[in-house]
């Protein structure tokens, strides 16, 4: 099985590496030493850990089908006569959506602002890394 290090775990669940170790010191994840003596974290307990993670934070979140959630900061909308383009950085991930104009406006969205881009798909690409 395998177990990630700290650092990476961090990177995984969009944390600083110190949030992630002060949440292994409070025993909300497991942790063993490798062969090396390193902290790292079963892969299967990262796993459950995340989705816990992710179930805490719904509380304030509306009813949707949609459930997956990239919650950050706009840092572009470009718009136009008829359709807007608006850019999205969570955590590692940048995302970029199509709406139309009047629906940026509607939403009152700006640069610098909190928001969450939304995913639902037919089809979603999975990468091993």
């Amino acid at each position: 099985m395998q177990s990630y290090t700290i650092g990476q775990a961090a990177r995984l669940l969009g944390v600083s590496p110190d949030t992630a170790r002060r949440w292994a010191d409070a025993g909300r994840v497991a942790t063993h030493r490798d062969e090396s003596g390193r902290r790292v974290i079963d892969g299967k307990s990262l796993a459950a850990f995340s989705v816990e993670l992710a179930q805490g934070e719904d509380d304030d979140v509306p009813y949707t089908s949609a459930r997956n959630a990239f919650p950050g900061i706009v840092t572009a909308i470009k718009l136009g006569d008829v359709a807007a383009q608006v850019t999205i950085q969570a955590g590692p991930h940048r995302l970029v959506s199509l709406l139309t104009r009047e629906a940026v406006e509607e939403l009152g969205l700006e640069v610098g602002m909190q928001a969450t881009a939304r995913v639902k798909s037919t089809s979603v690409h999975i990468d091993r890394t």
